[in-house]
């Protein structure tokens, strides 16, 4: 599950690295990459409706059991269907997927003070984040060999997010992001109950989820795996190599008789 501005797109490099063992399955989110995106007068774009059309995605192609790589926007997602359908969860991978408020650095002041005054000033304010240099520099920051980093990805989350309407569209879920922040408790009450397989791999210099929001995810689940990467926020662009070995690991070890069932 991808993340902000991005869609399946990210997974492009990963996905063959796993596909000779694992069927996997990256849907681009509703008002993302190539999903549809219904008119705002009729649907409400929050986490919340986003789960639940995911979950129903799920259900629509027969995904009984499943492991779940989340990013960025991800994790939100992932972790309500988690919360929804434990049983079917038989593993969590977080790439720089937050889900502790230690995890949030000063990258969300802007979007923070918009929860607290959701006024049309600091809703204007924000779309800062929406232009094709803001969503370059994500891409780049934090990442010591820029040249790794393809710009057609950039590139087709900027002409993505520059369709009309999607400004919109975006500014709701940057709002709604603190209803992520509220389930943060019970996102980790899961943690500490179902104790699910967790791996954290992680760009260390990402601008928004900061490293210690990783390591926190021992804290609720001792055996989680964190891993961590000298790259961004879109590690899969530098790391993918990397971070596929450790997954082949992780699942190998940990589901790999839900692996050779599939």
């Amino acid at each position: 599950l991808h993340g902000f501005p991005t869609s399946s797109h990210m997974f492009r490099n990963l996905i063959p690295t796993l596909a000779d063992r694992y069927h996997l399955v990256a849907p681009d989110l509703p008002g993302f990459g190539f999903s549809d995106a219904p008119d705002r007068k009729g649907f409400r774009y929050t986490f919340g409706n986003l789960a639940k059309l995911i979950d129903g995605f799920t259900q629509a192609i027969g995904l009984d059991r499943y492991a779940i790589y989340f990013f960025d926007y991800g994790a939100p997602v992932g972790l309500r269907l988690a919360l929804a359908h434990p049983e079917r969860v038989t593993a969590l991978i977080s790439q720089n997927g937050n889900a502790y408020e230690e995890g949030l650095s000063e990258g969300w002041n802007p979007i923070q003070k918009y929860w607290k005054e959701p006024t049309a000033e600091n809703r204007s304010a924000l779309r800062q984040f929406l232009n094709a240099e803001a969503t370059k520099w994500q891409y780049l920051h934090g990442v010591q060999d820029p040249p790794l980093v393809a710009p057609e990805a950039y590139e087709l989350d900027s002409a993505l997010l520059a369709r009309p309407g999607n400004d919109e569209i975006q500014l709701d879920l940057f709002l709604d992001y603190a209803s992520n922040v509220a389930l943060y408790p019970k996102f980790q009450e899961y943690f500490r109950t179902k104790q699910p397989p967790v791996l954290a791999v992680w760009g260390k210099n990402d601008p928004f989820f900061l490293p210690r929001g990783a390591e926190a995810f021992k804290r609720d689940n001792p055996g989680a795996e964190v891993r961590f990467y000298d790259t961004g926020h879109f590690a899969l662009e530098t790391h993918h190599q990397e971070i596929a070995g450790a997954i082949r690991d992780f699942l190998g070890r940990n589901v790999a008789m839900e692996a050779k069932a599939a």
